[in-house]
């Protein structure tokens, strides 16, 4: 019998830093690890410093690399693009890359506010292109084994969800004028770039957002203005100019979602001690789960069925082949780390193209996540309760 030739999917990277290289090593372990349906290309990949761009294509393993991200969306042997750029720069790259026939991936938060967020699903609606986000934390493992016990009715119904996610990285008021501080390139602060995370986490494992109320503060309103930034590091370039800080650097706000849960939830990168500590915990009224991004191999359980002087929460390692996407990995009890969440994320992506199925999560979750977002900010401006479908 013939062989059949396998598919190619060819894709264009813009980013070539912190999210850059997290998905250039995704791409080159998905053939390693996964039965894929198609082979999956680095192509080529995009960035303005032509010196470093040239360096990160020959570390990633690019084949060849663009200084313009237009010249890569109309490239004839790029397939699809994978956005890894700041926020503002997602919706201009995005929008081209569907009216150029690409499949697009894009990193959160999907845009600046939620206008863009849904010119960008119009766009990619309209196009027929497969299109996902990045919200990579959903691909833990043991976040999608939560998933299938309360879709599996071992919590029962679903009564308050609590999940914070607290950093330190800028506590320092030294702390350089990095881009995630400027409201015109990031669009918002602590909330949209941690908050946005677990407001994924919520809507998946929970439901759809009814209303919030929230408050946010910027504690240092002034910093130096930056050198250079890579991943999370920065230099100033002279710490006597300074720029002003125009987003949260800590916000809060207590929600109600559309099936009577109440939840409660607090970013912020002024939480000395914590570097990414991401939890969620939901509580129903016949069990818990709760979820730690810093022990992500773990989920813990309580259930209510259990005997009386027995019960308490129990710790399920999510290790064993039985587990989501576990199977592809080690032998039971081999831990997996952050960078396995992208591999996760980018297989379910590429699976969706090549198979011409719908990928998840999609625009329309980045633009679900975006309405929470704006309602949020407009809550803590007005100090009062925002509808969610007001917006």
């Amino acid at each position: 019998m013939e062989a059949v030739e396998m598919k190619e999917i060819n894709v264009g990277l813009v980013g070539y830093k912190f999210m850059g290289k997290a998905h250039s090593n995704a791409l080159s372990r998905l053939g390693m690890f996964f039965d894929c349906s198609a082979q999956v290309n680095k192509r080529a990949i995009c960035g303005r410093d032509e010196e470093w761009l040239k360096k990160s294509a020959e570390k990633f393993g690019w084949d060849s690399y663009e200084t313009r991200w237009e010249n890569l969306v109309v490239r004839k042997d790029i397939d699809a693009i994978d956005i890894t750029a700041p926020s503002n720069a997602h919706k201009v790259i995005a929008i081209s890359a569907a009216e150029n026939g690409k499949h697009v991936f894009c990193e959160k938060p999907l845009a600046v506010n939620l206008a863009d967020a849904r010119d960008m699903l119009e766009c990619v609606k309209k196009n027929g292109v497969k299109n996902q986000i990045g919200f990579n934390y959903r691909f833990a493992p043991a976040v999608q084994l939560a998933k299938n016990m309360i879709v599996q009715g071992k919590i029962g119904t679903i009564r308050h969800v609590r999940a914070s996610y607290l950093q330190d990285f800028i506590i320092d008021p030294e702390f350089p004028l990095i881009w995630r501080l400027k409201k015109e390139v990031c669009g918002s602060g602590s909330l949209g770039d941690l908050g946005a995370h677990f407001i994924d986490l919520a809507r998946f494992l929970v439901g759809d957002f009814k209303s919030v109320m929230g408050m946010q503060k910027t504690f240092i309103e002034s910093r130096p203005i930056v050198e250079s930034m890579t991943g999370l590091s920065a230099q100033a370039s002279n710490k006597a100019s300074r720029g002003l800080v125009d987003v949260d650097d800590g916000s809060v706000f207590i929600a109600e979602f559309e099936n009577g849960a109440l939840g409660v939830f607090e970013a912020t990168r002024f939480a000395q001690g914590h570097k990414n500590d991401l939890s969620i915990e939901i509580n129903g009224d016949k069990g818990s789960v709760k979820f730690v991004f810093e022990r992500m191999n773990e989920l813990q359980y309580y259930s209510a069925d259990d005997e009386a002087g027995l019960q308490g929460f129990r710790l399920i390692q999510a290790t064993e082949g039985i587990h989501p996407y576990m199977a592809a990995w080690w032998p039971t009890g081999h831990v997996i780390g952050y960078e396995h969440t992208f591999v996760h994320e980018m297989y379910e992506f590429y699976e969706a193209v090549a198979n011409d199925k719908p990928a998840s999560p999609d625009f329309a979750d980045g633009v679900e996540c975006s309405r929470v977002l704006e309602a949020v900010e407009l809550s803590a401006q007005r100090r009062a309760a925002v509808d969610i479908r007001s917006l």
